[in-house]
């Protein structure tokens, strides 16, 4: 008896094990470490073979059904296309300036075609389904991107391509263009799931594609449409046939860097509330969008980039305008992995800010709570604290999280935060303009140089409260650098044995205490 329960016990631990190790392993999604799929051809006439291990026919009698469903999805997705193109942007978004980027882009572009300015298709008239269940492999929305700045010419040939990720319908590179222009190319992923699983279902490659095109089409869309500093911005995109297939699209956008959490929670906190404060703002933006309220069903850190140190969302092809109708409070349930909320119905029979509420505790559970409260000044931590509990019980709606985070702003960049705290030097100090020390280095945390201790201060005040905490510190370096606040950068040094001429930089030693 002994041994069978010994001999059961054990059973089910190793079944625990595989268990995880299969979730880990096989757990659907991006994974930017994943065997790359083909990158895409370049631009020109003609195809490549079909899709290896398409199947040719199906047997049975389901075969006009099936067709006829997979029809129905292309034709319903088509038509999400449609309402989104519907909203137009405000006048004053459509004659937004040129930025020095797009400048830059249109210089670099040749004269346009005709057929390369526009992705042509009747205003309107959805595709047509024909007498076997399919759509017109024609289709094309009328995203008219104006201006017109890339697209097949400047793609054609590329340098450094390099493979940097994929999910379940896109799979994305980074190239450059002329050799000077990095960029992400975003196209359908022929081994991804989205294809893999409908091919495997109906037999059907092109219309197949079509159907899984349409996402990146909206997501075209909705960048063109939703201008905002906090958006990726498209640069344009080309058709070209690949794979028996007409008329496969490559989107062509802003590159950045993939949002490492891990790294992020490594840097100084005047960084890490740079990302909140930028993702705040782009909320608050989505809630009072042109299209209505906005929000990311596929709300993620993968789904963000970094560029010059701002946040900018990436993936929009999950994105919704839909609000959930009800008849009672009921009917308003948000549920999460740690908790359930539920919202008032209005009487237009609307749930009352579902999608603007649905993005901000998702800012709270994955963006707020690692980054805005650790190692913050000691007198902002109440205020950080009071938006982090705010937003995690849903007691604010994103007008106040972001009327309070810019408030921490204010605080911090005008040193107003430092007015409560005691700035009685226990030391002396003897400035030595034009001079710096160029060792005698030590580490700390957080640190905008991984070999010694640069940190960002208000004034000369906070440099010395600073380094009076730090029991190292004989002395600090005074640089000409400044962070995205303003404030300036100095370096904390453990020794002055050895100081050089500089004329950049201003030396304080301490010479009693």
């Amino acid at each position: 008896m002994r041994r069978r329960k010994v001999a059961v016990a054990a059973g089910c631990c190793l079944s625990f094990f595989l268990g995880t190790l299969l979730n880990v392993f096989f757990i659907p999604g991006f994974d930017p470490h994943q065997q790359p799929p083909p990158p895409p051809p370049p631009p020109r006439r003609g195809v490549t073979p079909a899709f290896a291990g398409s199947p040719l026919y199906w047997p049975g009698e389901d075969r006009e059904s099936q067709r006829l469903e997979l029809a129905r999805q292309i034709r319903e997705r088509y038509e999400e296309l449609l309402r989104y193109q519907k909203h137009q942007a405000p006048a004053a978004a459509a004659r937004r300036l040129v930025r020095p980027l797009e400048r830059r882009l249109m210089d670099l572009a040749p004269p346009r075609t005709s057929s390369e300015q526009t992705l042509r298709l009747e205003k309107g008239k959805a595709p047509q389904a024909d007498s076997r269940g399919g759509s017109d492999p024609e289709a094309k929305i009328d995203l008219s991107l104006n201006p017109p700045l890339l697209g097949c010419r400047d793609i054609h040939n590329v340098t450094s391509l390099h493979y940097l990720g994929s999910g379940y319908t896109k799979a994305v590179y980074r190239v450059v263009l002329n050799r000077t222009l990095a960029v992400a190319l975003k196209s359908v992923d022929f081994g991804g799931h989205d294809i893999e699983n409908c091919v495997k279902q109906y037999a059907a490659l092109e219309a197949c594609y079509r159907l899984a095109s349409y996402k990146i089409v909206k997501e075209m869309i909705l960048l063109q449409r939703l201008q905002h500093a906090n958006i990726l911005q498209l640069y344009g995109y080309c058709y070209q046939d690949s794979n028996d297939i007409p008329d496969t699209l490559t989107a062509i956008t802003e590159l950045g860097s993939p949002l490492e959490m891990i790294q992020l929670l490594q840097t100084s906190w005047e960084d890490r509330f740079r990302i909140c404060l930028s993702l705040v703002r782009l909320l608050h933006y989505l809630a009072h969008s042109p299209l209505g309220s906005v929000t990311l069903l596929d709300f993620r850190p993968r789904q963000f980039v970094i560029v010059d140190g701002e946040l900018k969302v990436t993936d929009l092809d999950d994105a919704s305008i839909e609000e959930s109708s009800c008849t009672s409070n009921r009917d308003c349930f948000i549920e999460f992995p740690a908790r359930n909320f539920t919202l008032p119905c209005s009487v237009e029979g609307r749930c009352r800010n579902m999608n603007e509420k649905r993005n901000l505790y998702n800012a709270y559970r994955f963006f707020f709570t690692y980054l805005l409260p650790h190692s913050a000044p000691s007198s902002l931590r109440p205020l950080l604290d009071m938006i982090v509990n705010a937003t995690g019980e849903l007691h604010w709606g994103i007008d106040e999280t972001v009327a309070q985070l810019e408030r921490v702003l204010h605080l911090y960049k005008s040193g107003t935060y430092l007015q409560n705290t005691t700035r009685m030097p226990k030391a002396e100090y003897q400035q030595i303009p034009e001079a710096a020390i160029p060792d005698e280095n030590y580490r700390c945390w957080p640190s905008y140089h991984h070999k010694g201790c640069l940190l960002s201060v208000f004034d000369v005040g906070e440099a010395i409260e600073v380094c009076e905490n730090h029991s190292q510190c004989k002395a600090f370096v005074l640089t000409n650098q400044t962070t995205w606040t303003g404030r300036q950068l100095v370096f904390f040094k453990m020794g002055s044995n050895h100081i050089v001429p500089d004329p950049d930089k201003i030396t304080y030693v301490k010479v009693t205490g």
